[in-house]
């Protein structure tokens, strides 16, 4: 031997080599020097014919590094690569700096060349093949990246999984139909038809292979693929629910999670799944996610609310919390990330999704009102979150906002009336119209303007014309000359009123028919009250005059009231 080296490969292996034997095929061997100091990751310790070399970072480790000795010593002959080792062989090779020719050698066969045919042919190769050389690209980071080794593996799975397995037939013996895969879905006829597609048949293998930043990875390059948004979201929730659970670390955890919401966060709003987000959510409450990472999910959950239950609404508020027994503040971000989204996506087709958030709103409403900590402040927020058109009736409001008086009695009337603001009366039943006339928990102002918004409801009814106006039952002439003193008391005449809610747009019923009729004639019966009183109020001033004029006041008083009493009309026949 001329020079021996001792190459100690990351404290793992030492192996005794001839340097002159190295040299020629590795730069980084022949630029050692006579004990300097090598750089990137090797030391050179003791003299020139008994040196030391210390390779920190190997990629492969020993066993790669055996084989680039052993290709030395052969000439280039005596190593086969294959695709168990190529990925290893083309990231040690580029480690020492084996690509270019020297002066004892001008050509000397190249283990780069040799490991880039070998990966040329990687979309051929089977798909374990590929998993492996998934797994061990992890292993190999960041060379792996510099030699572009990594982008060449994740397109050879790519183009795997984007072939369906002739005649349902998966490669190896895994299925994502466990109860895992649950997981990922809303319903289990989505489940089944995942199955049935046979798009879903490589996620065990990759979901068993894959770490965090690998996983974003591949699944930015499944998109950038063209693969199915869907059956990418699918797999990141399986992935999240087979490997969370079994992680060492909450480091590893929070990772996993991170890795899967930067990547759910590009994907389309109907692929991903509001039960998984919340799911997610969960998991991730213990873990304090980054705050960027956690505004993404709240996004995503905002801009699905309208799939969501009442049960998902349900977190408990944070540890150390008092103001409330569940997370308001949280569905508050919620309610805000959704009509940001709605706002985004325009006017068009977005009423149905506010309605339906709007009843599920309601049941939260209901759900927190008898919390005793829940501060009004929040309650308020809480229920003039959304906008008038998210609610077509208020009744639901009305009895969360009853239920939150009963049980927070010691409410001032300022902070009430503050409450009912998000009552609109005009939207109450009759009932509830009723119920709140006589509920001494609400403010008297509520019962008043509840009282006042039916009359107006009514008024305005009843003064409609246009084609539905024969629709109205024919009135005398003296009904007619009652004018406004007409609308204003028949839209006094209590919850009734709601019976002829639609008297201008529908057919009218025989009861709309005998209420009309009753309080037409109530409206003649005032009519001819306010005459009397009219005629008493003249008859009065005369009195007084005739009085003070003739000093006889006696006897005209008395003719006065007598033809008062004749003027009487009888209301009641």
């Amino acid at each position: 031997m001329g020079c021996v080296l001792e190459v100690d490969v990351d404290g793992e292996v030492v192996f005794l080599v001839d340097k002159e034997v190295l040299a020629p095929f590795c730069g980084r061997i022949k630029n050692l020097g006579g004990g300097g100091g090598g750089g990137g990751g090797e030391g050179v310790v003791g003299a020139a014919a008994a040196a030391r070399v210390v390779l920190r970072g190997f990629p492969g480790g020993a066993e790669a590094f055996e084989l680039v000795a052993r290709f030395c010593y052969t000439g280039g002959g005596g190593v086969a690569v294959t695709a168990s080792n190529a990925c290893a062989l083309r990231c040690a090779a580029e480690f020492m700096d084996m690509a270019a020719a020297t002066a004892e050698v001008p050509t000397p066969p190249s283990l780069v060349k040799m490991t880039e045919k070998a990966l040329d042919e990687m979309p051929q190769w089977s798909w374990q093949s590929v998993v492996d050389a998934v797994r061990q690209c992890q292993r190999l980071l960041p060379m792996a990246d510099a030699t572009g080794v990594f982008d060449r593996v994740v397109g050879a799975l790519v183009s795997h999984v984007a072939v369906t397995p002739a005649g349902d037939a998966t490669p190896t013996s895994s299925s994502p139909e466990s109860s895992a895969f649950r997981f990922s879905c809303d319903t289990k006829s989505s489940c089944l038809s995942a199955r049935c597609t046979s798009r879903t048949w490589w996620f065990e293998d990759l979901a068993v292979v894959l770490g965090p930043g690998m996983v974003e990875r591949v699944a930015g390059a499944l998109l950038a693929r063209g693969t199915d948004h869907g059956v990418v979201s699918r797999f990141l929730f399986y992935y999240l629910k087979c490997r969370v659970a079994g992680a060492a670390t909450a480091d590893d955890k929070r990772a996993m999670l991170e890795a899967a919401i930067a990547v759910m966060s590009g994907l389309d709003r109907s692929s991903v799944s509001c039960k998984g987000l919340f799911g997610i959510l969960r998991i991730s409450s213990s873990l304090r996610l980054p705050t960027s990472c956690h505004d993404s999910l709240v996004a995503m959950i905002g801009a699905k609310l309208d799939h969501a239950t009442l049960d998902n609404l349900l977190v408990p508020a944070p540890p150390g919390t008092t103001s409330s027994l569940y997370d308001v503040a949280l569905v508050l971000r919620f309610l805000d990330a959704f009509l940001l989204a709605a706002a985004a996506a325009g006017a068009r087709g977005e009423t149905p999704r506010l309605k339906k958030v709007g009843k599920l709103v309601d049941l939260y409403l209901a759900e927190v009102a008898p919390d005793p900590s829940l501060r009004p402040a929040m309650f308020v927020e809480l229920a003039t979150a959304l906008p008038a058109a998210a609610r077509d009736c208020h009744d639901a409001l009305y009895r969360a906002i009853d239920v939150y008086f009963q049980v927070h009695t010691r409410l001032t009337e300022e902070e009430k009336m503050r409450i009912c603001k998000g009552i609109n009366y005009e939207k109450l039943s009759p009932e509830c119209c009723k119920h709140l006339a006589r509920n001494a928990g609400f403010p008297t102002r509520a019962a008043v303007q509840a009282l006042a918004s039916q009359h107006t409801v009514l008024k305005s009814l009843l003064r409609g014309g246009g084609p539905d106006e024969h629709l109205r039952p024919v009135s005398t002439a003296k009904h007619r000359a009652g004018g406004e003193d007409h609308d204003d008391l028949v839209a006094g005449g209590g919850g009734g009123g709601q019976v002829v809610l639609y008297a201008g747009r529908l057919d009218l019923s025989l009861e709309s028919q005998n209420l009309r009729s009753l309080l037409d004639g109530m409206h003649w019966r005032v009519m001819e009250l306010e005459k009397v009183c009219s005629r008493m109020k003249t008859q009065m001033s005369k009195m007084k005059a005739a009085r003070r004029a003739t000093g006889g006041g006696g006897a005209v008083a008395g003719a006065g009231r007598r033809a008062a009493s004749r003027s009487l009309p009888r209301m009641c026949s």
